[in-house]
This record gives structure tokens, C-alpha cells and sequence, in this order.
């Protein structure tokens, strides 16, 4: 899987995450087309702009910091097209979440990112997560 397009960008994507680490995260994301996230009671949760994208991931890492929860992202399976400047990736994932006080969830998601080039890199344009 490792040499695929994108898997390394898709792995750092979601270590930043699991980190709750919103700059890097920021950094490498420009959702010019905004995202359809997984809310926290397991529903569909669309993002149409910048603002609104950073009012979501502060309000989540703020959540999860407050729970003192871990999380963190197994990727499962991934397939990926590249050109010379877009690509998309498909990533099937199990996400877990882990809280001091015992609870432990995990849940199967699938994600298509699209990647566009920007200089020398590569950024998320768009991302689209379900449950399975």
C-alpha cells in the first residue's frame, strides 16, 4: 500500500487528527470544495468553507481534548489514481476512540479524498467520510 499516491499525504492526514493537531492539519488542507464529515453521534456533517472548517476542528479537538480521549486511524484498504496535478484516494479505515474512563469505540468508515498539487505538494481539496 505504501507506494500508492497520496498514502503517505492520507497517513499524515490522519496522524494530525489523532494528534488533535489543528495547524499541520490546517496546513494541509485547502477542501477548496469543503467536506462531509462523520459528526460525533455518528451522522453526516457538511462543511461548505474555510471558516466553517476550522469552527469544526477546533470544536472537535477541543471535544476530545475535554474528554482527554485518544483516538486514532488503521487504514484497512486504499486504492488510489493519480494524474500530473489531481488525484483522488479511497480509504477504507477503522477508527478508534479511547477515553480514561474506560469507554471504547471503534467504527468502520470509508473516505474519498481528492488531492490537487500546489508547488511541490500535495493538498486535500475535498474529503467525503461515511460509516460502514
Amino acid at each position: 500500500m505504501t507506494e500508492k499516491p497520496f498514502y503517505a499525504e492520507t497517513v499524515q492526514l490522519f496522524a494530525h487528527v489523532r494528534d488533535h493537531a489543528f495547524e499541520p492539519l490546517a496546513a494541509l488542507c485547502d477542501d477548496d470544495f469543503g467536506i462531509v464529515d462523520i459528526n460525533a453521534e455518528g451522522g453526516t456533517l457538511v462543511v461548505r468553507n474555510r471558516a466553517e472548517w476550522e469552527a469544526w476542528f477546533r470544536g472537535l479537538f477541543a471535544q476530545l481534548d475535554q474528554l482527554q480521549a485518544q483516538t486514532w486511524s488503521e487504514i484497512t484498504n486504499y486504492e488510489a489514481v493519480q494524474t500530473a496535478e489531481m488525484g483522488y484516494c479511497v480509504v477504507d479505515f477503522d477508527q478508534f476512540l479511547v477515553t480514561p474512563d474506560g469507554k471504547r469505540l471503534r467504527f468502520s468508515a470509508l473516505s474519498t479524498i481528492i488531492w490537487k498539487r500546489v508547488g511541490d505538494a500535495w493538498k486535500e481539496a475535498r474529503y467525503h467520510s461515511s460509516l460502514l
